[in-house]
């Protein structure tokens, strides 16, 4: 047996692997814990087992080799706890199983997933009247509940389900004798181990201990996402509006939650409620996103909502009959599904917004955040294509691994290693013409080991979380199409909306960004309590913030710009005496700059009023 042992060390950061000696001390190996975590001496404790029993101290005076522990063995280190801190707490979330890193907040799983945890999760079987040939109340090979991952069930439902649920995967991990009490979640490295030295750093050196492990690409068999759900058709129908009057492809991010999709045993569903379009450049061709000042402010906007951003969407469409309104079905199994380039977009948009798992040492696995795509099918028709990329790829592009082939879509590339960074081997496996398994290298990579693809629907009783105008709100960064959001647009749309029900009228996601995000009069500190109204669908909250100051001043900046909105103060309507026309601040139609009352010319771009 070798002298020299790897023992796994556990902890709120992760699982890190300590190099020693059979005969080492303990006061020695606790010193490399410590200098491996970035410890003080003191700073931690060490276990043999999870639940904190077992201390390794220095003060035993032994060898590891006297302590039992091999190589291979799994200890677990608990930070000591600061001053005032509550320990139970630190406890009560270790005996959970949600470890965190070290100076991070306590990580909390989705609602979703603290739901579906404590779901039965069982498909339950009625008796069987021909092959049963017990009582109503017995149960036999025909008729007693299936466990969520069962392949066949899966197998048989209409259409076959290709990939199990992400929590029927984790009750597939701990359904066994030990209930998963060794199951942990390792979400994979391209990256050197540091803390070697036994040999320079890399390009002079590198060890079996710290070069990472080649990767052999398997098609998932697990999706987080099960279902992507449009809440109406108008949502989709008003982002393709884009491409039919510009011809140039369009990119959105998607707004909305996440919830049970009873379709698929303990399934997850994203709703999408509102799509965002953030500052770009397309062309038929190509899309180029631009850095979005308000992207922070939207996201908090979503959340007062009760939204989040689950996913992204964009268009890759061509027309081929404008009298007949279809276009071309050019994405399908003999040319490819998604690009290498959009698997690294998304893959990328996906190690972003981590999934938050109990299960794994880092806090997260994998990820929610979905891919739609708009693109012709095969009835010519515009379709809607879900998707998600792998774990695997998610780790390639995190770790800048993958790159896309110039004159290929359909391939990627794995990294060779250079001086600058080494790369581990990437393999697949395929069929020769001979019918045999082989397995290739990487380079150049079908995509396709890559992908898993997630149903996109639309309910057929539409759910409205925004209400539905015939003549909406303008949509944020269309000015392309003339389509501006400023208050000229917003006293047209209040004039065009005579609802008396006021909650209808604003509850559009995009006229609420505007009037959060308006540098005219932005509303970012003062409309908590209208977000609340629109989330809840309280009418009362919607008139109690009516009746501010705010929407006061926002009903006389709309009454400036020559617009007969209804409702407005009538010293503001059109047809008031000019007198108090003048004598009212006025937004220039043209750059929206709020000047001076009784100035002929905006003090901005020197505009005459009109």
């Amino acid at each position: 047996m070798a002298e020299t042992i790897i023992i796994r060390v556990q902890s709120p950061e992760g699982v890190k692997r300590i190099t020693a000696a059979k005969r080492e001390t303990v006061a020695t190996f606790l010193k490399k814990v410590a200098k491996e975590f970035g410890f003080r001496n003191n700073g931690f404790s060490v276990y043999v087992n999870r639940n904190r029993t077992g201390e390794i101290t220095a003060s035993q005076n032994k060898s590891l080799h006297l302590l039992k522990i091999k190589h291979g063995d799994m200890l677990f280190l608990f930070p000591s706890s600061p001053a005032g801190s509550s320990s139970e707490n630190m406890d009560t979330s270790i005996s959970q199983g949600l470890l965190r890193p070290l100076g991070v907040p306590h990580l909390v799983e989705d609602e979703i997933d603290q739901y579906l945890i404590k779901q039965d999760g069982k498909i339950y079987r009625n008796r069987d009247q021909q092959l049963c040939r017990h009582g109503p109340l017995g149960k036999c090979v025909h008729c007693v509940p299936l466990e969520p991952f069962d392949e066949d069930y899966l197998n048989h439902l209409e259409p076959p389900v290709k990939h199990m649920s992400f929590h029927a995967y984790i009750r597939k991990l701990t359904g066994g004798a030990d209930k998963g009490k060794f199951v942990a979640l390792e979400n994979i490295s391209c990256k050197i181990k540091s803390g070697c030295e036994g040999h320079p750093p890399w390009p002079e050196g590198i060890c079996t201990k710290c070069q990472p492990s080649a990767i052999t690409l398997n098609r998932q068999k697990y999706r987080h996402v099960d279902n992507i759900m449009f809440e109406n058709h108008t949502l989709a129908d008003r982002f393709l509006d884009f491409w039919r009057k510009t011809g140039n492809q369009h990119f959105g991010y998607l707004y909305g939650r996440y919830t049970e999709h009873k379709d698929i045993p303990l399934g997850i569903r994203a709703e999408v409620a509102a799509i965002y379009e953030p500052p770009q450049i397309g062309t038929q061709n190509s899309l180029e996103l631009l850095e979005d000042p308000k992207a922070e402010v939207v996201d908090e906007i979503a959340a007062k909502l009760g939204l989040r951003k689950v996913g992204w969407i964009f268009t890759d469409l061509v027309s081929e009959d404008t009298r007949k309104g279809t276009v071309r079905y050019s994405r399908n199994k003999d040319t490819y599904f998604l690009s290498a380039e959009e698997c690294i977009t998304a893959g990328n948009f996906q190690n972003r917004h981590p999934n938050i798992c109990r299960l794994s040492p880092d806090g997260h696995f994998g990820s929610k955040f979905v891919t739609v795509m708009a693109t012709g099918g095969p009835d010519n028709q515009v379709h809607f294509e879900g998707y998600q990329v792998s774990n695997q790829c998610m780790a390639l592009v995190r770790d800048e691994c993958l790159l896309p082939c110039r004159d290929a879509p359909e391939l990627g590339y794995a990294k060779e290693s250079s001086s600058e960074q080494y790369v581990p081997d990437v393999f697949y496996k395929d069929i020769d013409k001979f019918g045999n398994e082989i397995t290739q290298l990487a380079r150049p990579l079908p995509v396709e080991y890559l992908i898993i693809d997630i149903t996109t629907t639309f309910p057929k009783d539409p759910v409205y979380t925004f209400s539905i105008s015939q003549n909406p709100f303008p949509i944020e960064n269309r000015d392309v199409l003339g389509e501006t959001q400023d208050f000229h647009s917003l006293a047209t749309y209040l004039s065009q909306n005579t609802s008396s029900v006021f909650l209808d009228i604003i509850s559009d996601f995009h006229l609420l960004l505007f009037l959060v995000t308006n540098e005219v009069m932005p509303l970012q500190d003062s409309i908590s309590l209208l977000l609340e109204a629109v989330r809840t669908r309280n009418e009362e909250l919607a008139q109690t913030w009516k009746k501010s100051e705010q929407w006061a001043t926002i009903e006389q900046l709309c009454s400036t710009v020559g617009v007969q909105v209804s409702g407005l103060h009538e010293y503001g309507a059109m047809g008031s005496s000019t007198h108090a026309a003048s004598s009212a601040m006025w937004a220039c139609q043209h750059c929206t700059f709020m000047n001076q009352p009784g100035t002929g010319h905006c003090e901005m771009c020197s505009l005459p009023r009109t």
